[in-house]
């Protein structure tokens, strides 16, 4: 993916001399209204602006795209009036919905060389992410690639030079490329992206971004004791892996761990799934990719914390070496879990995942997978589930909802705990009903967190993988989510500990 060319212009835009000029709309009480910084745009162009999106049929609603010649009055060839929806209880436009114009117009300039947006005067780095998002596209595998994205955008804002436009751009470029990189690690086929090659590039991505990077392989967790991660893998010819990559802080900096789960393809195992949409279980590496893309981007914005990842990385097939309902498996660290279902083999990976980063001794630690079929029954295909310590959970959801991801905070009640009982073993895989499963799984992943760790557990089942059209910044297949949120999460913590 070539990202963009993105630059700040003071030119006033209706004097800027592009192929495409975009401005944002309002949905209105009576048709569609022109969003703020549009209207030197429409002071410019030749009859009035408003009349004519109207007569189109533009509404102003959200995604909505509407091109029409730019005319005499400007020097744009194609003027691009996107939707941004209806403003909020106290009569604004939010981030989000800038956000997700931003991308609506990027993916409608595809093909075009040279661009420029008023959105930047609604939000420049919203503005920024959208269109880094919006341009995206993954067409590493297809003969006719179609049109390339965009090559140039302009963002118009009051001063160029200013230090902080200077500084949102580019930190907005940052967080918009790491969703690009998790989302050509997801894309990529499980043929080409297995445990090897997926820590090979995470090495690869790491080192670049000047990272320490360690890849255990399967002979090194066999002498470490990572039994969730060498029982869930044994079943491919494809070994396990685990990768370590490391950012280090300014001293006496908080301590972070990221953990993500890296199921490079999952078939359910014995246990093993249906095959309509088995397809997707490409995707079941999202949370790995997130946290690969995330430690991209901490280094790049080098966030004054020492951050390590835990990446545990496995295929789950089923075969004469696979492991079976009924094993026991000692995890990392000692507990012993009792298998009672193959196709909830992600918290077994993330368990022997979750005890080493706590050797660390962090002070907070973020995981996030896509972990349970459950999330997606409670909070549908764009809303992640986030679990954990209470006060930390809620800060990892707000911080989520606030970058447009709209993570929701869930409970982990007690009693789920009982339910996870084994006659064998420490604790069982899963529970013996169908009650709660996304909790369950927060509960079965909280025996192996370190009691003194504030800890967050981000379920991404339904949101890492768009199935249906494009919407927004987000095309089909992966998201990237949540990078974004994982990025939010780092920047509060190193200003506010």
């Amino acid at each position: 993916m070539t990202t963009p060319k993105l630059n700040l212009t003071d030119t006033a835009a209706a004097k800027l001399t592009v192929d495409a000029l975009v401005v944002g709309t309002v949905q209105g009480s009576d048709g569609p209204e022109l969003a703020v910084g549009a209207e030197r745009v429409a002071s410019a162009f030749s009859g009035d602006l408003g009349k004519v999106l109207s007569t189109l049929g533009a509404t102003g609603k959200a995604d909505e795209v509407v091109k029409l010649p730019a005319g005499d009055g400007l020097r744009a060839d194609v003027l691009l009036a996107v939707g941004l929806g209806k403003p909020d209880a106290n009569g604004q436009i939010g981030a989000e919905a800038v956000r997700r114009a931003s991308g609506a117009a990027a993916r409608s300039l595809a093909g075009v060389s040279h661009a420029a947006t008023t959105l930047s005067a609604l939000d420049l780095s919203a503005a920024v992410q959208g269109t880094v998002m919006g341009a995206y596209t993954f067409t590493a595998y297809k003969s006719d690639k179609g049109d390339d994205p965009v090559s140039k955008v302009d963002f118009v804002v009051d001063s160029a030079k200013d230090d902080t436009n200077k500084s949102a751009l580019k930190g907005a470029t940052a967080i918009g490329k790491a969703v690009t990189t998790a989302r050509d690690l997801i894309n990529t086929p499980p043929n080409d992206l297995f445990p090897a090659s997926f820590a090979e590039r995470a090495a690869e991505l790491g080192k670049t971004a000047g990272l320490h990077v360690e890849v255990l392989d399967d002979d090194d967790l066999r002498k470490g004791g990572y039994g969730g991660v060498l029982g869930v893998g044994g079943g491919s010819t494809r070994t396990p892996r685990l990768v370590r990559m490391r950012h280090k802080g300014t001293k006496g900096s908080k301590k972070v761990a990221l953990v993500g789960k890296g199921i490079t393809f999952d078939t359910g195992g014995i246990s093993i799934k249906p095959a309509a949409n088995m397809e997707d279980m490409t995707s079941d590496m999202s949370g790995a990719a997130a946290i690969v893309a995330s430690m991209v981007l901490a280094a790049e914005l080098n966030f004054p914390l020492e951050i390590t990842a835990t990446i545990p990385m496995a295929e789950n097939m089923p075969s004469g070496t696979a492991y079976r309902p009924g094993d026991v498996l000692t995890m990392y660290g000692g507990k012993t879990v009792e298998v009672l279902n193959t196709d909830a083999e992600g918290r077994l990976i993330l368990a022997d995942a979750l005890v080493r980063a706590c050797e660390d001794e962090p002070d907070y630690l973020v995981e996030t997978a896509t972990l349970t079929g459950a999330q997606l029954v409670a909070l549908g295909t764009r809303t992640p589930g986030v679990l954990g310590s209470e006060e930390f959970r809620d800060r990892v959801a707000s911080l989520s909802q606030g970058v447009g991801e709209g993570g929701w905070a869930m409970p982990m009640p007690e009693e789920l705990r009982g339910e996870l009982d084994s006659k064998l073993a420490d604790l069982a895989n899963i529970t013996g009903n169908r009650w709660g499963g996304m909790l369950a799984a927060g509960v079965f992943l909280g025996e192996f967190v370190a009691e003194d760790v504030q800890w967050a557990h981000i379920d991404i089942a339904g949101p890492a993988w768009n199935t249906k059209g494009a919407w927004g910044y987000t095309g089909k297949g992966g998201t990237g989510v949540p990078v974004r949120t994982i990025g939010a999460v780092l920047a509060d913590i190193a200003e506010n500990g």
